[in-house]
Order: C-alpha cells, then sequence, then structure tokens
C-alpha cells in the first residue's frame, strides 16, 4: 500500500481509484479526503477530484458531517455481487447445508446493508414447519440476531447514535425499542460474541447469530440459524453455538484464502 511519502506520478492513473476504494473499505468508517491522502499521498486537488467522481457516480456517499464519506450504493452492490461469485458461493452453500443438516434449523449468511442486514444465502430446514425468507430480504438492525451482531461490532460512539437517531419499530411484544435496553443488549453481545433473537422480529422465531470475520477481525457478514418455538427456544440454539463459530470460520476462510 503506498504511503505519505509517495509522489503523484508513484501510483499509476487507473490504479487511483482502486486504491482509494481499497483504503475506504479498509477503515470500516466514514473517512475524510485528507485522511486517505495520508495513505495515498496524492496532490490535493487530485484526492478531492477522485471523491467527488466516485461520490457522482454513486461509488461513494457523503456523510451527515458533509466532509467525510462512505461506501456509496454500488460500491456496496459490487462488494455483495463479489462474495456472490460462482465459485464463491457454491463452496459456501456446501458449508450451510452442512450446518443445516448438523443442526435441523434454516441457516443463514446476512450483510450489512444501509437499512438492515440483507440475505445473502440461505439454506432452508427439511422441516415442513419453518419461515421462509427471500434471498435479498432486508431485515431490521434492532431486532434480528444477524442485525444486533453487526451493531456489536461497530464502535460504541456509532452505536450510540443508532439507537438516539434510528426508528426502532416495534415488530413484536419483545422487540427492543428504549435506546437504553438496545444499548445495554448490544453491549452483552459485544462481550459474549454471539446474538440471539428472542422473539423480538416475529412471534413464534428464535434466531442465534455469530460473526463471520475477515483477516483482521472485522465483521464481514453474518451467520445464522433460527427456529420457531415449537421445535425449541432459545436456549436450546444455543447448545448449536460451537458448531456455528466453527462454520464462521470455515466461511472466513473461503474469502480470505
Amino acid at each position: 500500500m503506498p504511503d505519505a511519502s509517495n509522489s503523484d506520478k508513484t501510483i499509476p492513473t487507473n490504479l487511483r481509484l482502486l486504491l482509494l476504494l481499497e483504503e475506504i473499505a479498509q477503515i470500516g468508517e466514514p473517512m475524510t479526503p485528507t485522511a486517505a491522502n495520508e495513505v495515498l499521498g496524492l496532490p490535493k486537488p487530485t484526492i478531492h477530484r477522485l471523491f467527488h467522481r466516485l461520490e457522482e457516480e454513486g461509488f461513494l456517499q457523503r456523510d451527515i458531517d458533509g466532509r467525510s464519506y462512505h461506501p456509496g450504493q454500488r460500491l456496496r452492490k459490487m462488494a455483495v455481487n463479489v462474495l456472490s461469485s460462482a465459485r464463491v458461493r457454491s463452496m459456501r452453500l456446501s458449508v450451510l447445508n452442512a450446518v443445516a443438516r448438523d443442526v435441523g434449523e434454516t441457516c443463514n449468511v446476512a450483510t450489512p446493508d444501509r437499512d438492515g442486514m440483507m440475505y445473502l444465502d440461505r439454506v432452508e430446514t427439511k422441516w415442513p414447519l419453518r419461515i421462509q425468507m427471500q434471498i435479498g430480504s432486508i431485515v431490521p438492525f434492532h431486532c434480528t440476531a444477524s442485525g444486533k451482531m453487526y451493531l456489536s461490532t461497530l464502535a460504541p460512539r456509532m452505536v450510540q447514535k443508532f439507537a438516539e437517531s434510528a426508528k426502532l419499530e416495534r415488530h413484536t411484544p419483545k422487540t427492543l425499542t428504549d435506546p437504553a435496553a438496545l444499548l445495554e443488549e448490544i453491549k452483552a453481545i459485544r462481550e459474549q460474541g454471539y446474538s440471539i433473537d428472542d422473539e423480538e422480529f416475529m412471534e413464534g422465531m428464535v434466531a442465534i447469530a455469530v460473526p463471520v470475520l475477515d483477516d483482521i477481525g472485522r465483521l464481514m457478514s453474518t451467520l445464522s440459524i433460527h427456529a420457531p418455538i415449537q421445535r425449541g427456544d432459545k436456549e436450546a440454539l444455543k447448545e448449536h453455538l460451537g458448531r456455528l463459530q466453527a462454520a464462521s470460520k470455515d466461511l472466513s476462510e473461503l474469502v480470505l484464502r
């Protein structure tokens, strides 16, 4: 990776946009042109021009402070498409099939999107009684196992902002709609390393989720199983925690190898 000592001529023109996107993806939070340029070392007009062009084309989106930027819709979609490439997806489905077979319940992989968690892949249970969600469906952050797992990996200040500003819509009597209660739940999830949905999104459904991490320990996606309460409660799902954690490591290796 180039550093701040590099001159404008060090980085070929056709690589600048890619290296900038790589840096923004790697940092994992909104980034200003000045901060990006501490790594890339381009002339000030050049770095601002790159940010402006990427914003115009939808690869970056300006943050609420008006100075920093985060991945836009086109960049997020591109990331999902990369994760869904034929080779990676076929191997990922083999992992999900094994988990679904071992635990006997529906298994999902979800990735964070702008408005919630998006189902990237899914293997249904063989039981006739099941809850079906289509691939590509978006579910809320605040009341799903995958969504709360994702929130727990964010910086505490970002979770605080989310809890105070987001509309915490009530989906069931158990949905956490009080910001303070949600923050306490996220704190517990951060400490224990897994997340539970105890009928918070859908009445009669429980779920458990674990993170799928990249090579520096950041969440790429979540792995979860869910089941109707007729076949077990949240305590029953916890019995499968070890199996889920082992599978999440397999999924990480599929992307990083």
